[in-house]
Formats: C-alpha cells, structure tokens, sequence
C-alpha cells in the first residue's frame, strides 16, 4: 500500500470508475416473498402489499430493529408466518441499485406503480 503525504492524492487514487450495478442481489427462497411497505404502524411494525396478491401485517424480529430501517414504499423480502398467514416477519431491505436490477430482470413487474 502505498504511503500518501496529501490525504487528496490518496482519495484521488482510490477512485475508480462506477460500478454498473451490484454484482449479487439476493433474492427470495423457499417460502420467502417479495413486498412494498404500503404503510408503517410503528413499534417495528408494517403492512406489506406481497406478491402473491395478499396484504400481511409484517413486523422487524427483534436482531434486525436497530440494523434495519425502513420507509413506506421499499421493497422487502418477507417470510410469512407458518400458522398465521396474514402475519409476516420482515428478513431483507433492498438498496436502490439492487430494486432496479430487480426491475431489469422481471421479478417487480406486477409490482409497476412504486
């Protein structure tokens, strides 16, 4: 690693040219599905519009409340619950670079208002 005097010259040379977009995006597995936040209840709580056509009252497991913070209108990945499917846990937030490479490859195409 090289040793840089000026911090301007450093910045300079770790510049590189723009990624063209995320080289992974995770996407749903198994039982997971894809969602908007539609509206925010507060206390870790939400109403997610899924893509299998059903609203669930989904909420932020209690690991991810200070890792995870959402807004109305993101897109999320959700596991609905196993004896309650109108209830759901929210498990991933995307950026706005992985929502557009989603976009690309088809997988919000029912979703085309947000």
């Amino acid at each position: 690693m090289p040793f840089y005097k000026n911090k301007a010259k450093k910045n300079k040379a770790n510049k590189g040219a723009p990624s063209e977009g995320p080289v992974r995006v995770k996407l749903p597995k198994g039982k997971e599905v894809l969602g908007v936040v539609e509206q925010r209840y507060g206390g870790g709580k939400m109403l997610v519009r899924c893509l299998d056509g059903k609203s669930r009252n989904c909420r932020i497991p209690g690991r991810l409340k200070r890792k995870l913070w959402i807004r109305e209108g993101d897109i999320v990945i959700i596991v609905p619950w196993e004896l309650n499917n109108e209830r759901g846990d929210v498990l991933f937030k995307y950026n706005p670079a992985a929502v557009s490479f989603l976009r690309k490859k088809g997988y919000l195409k029912d979703i085309s208002e947000f």
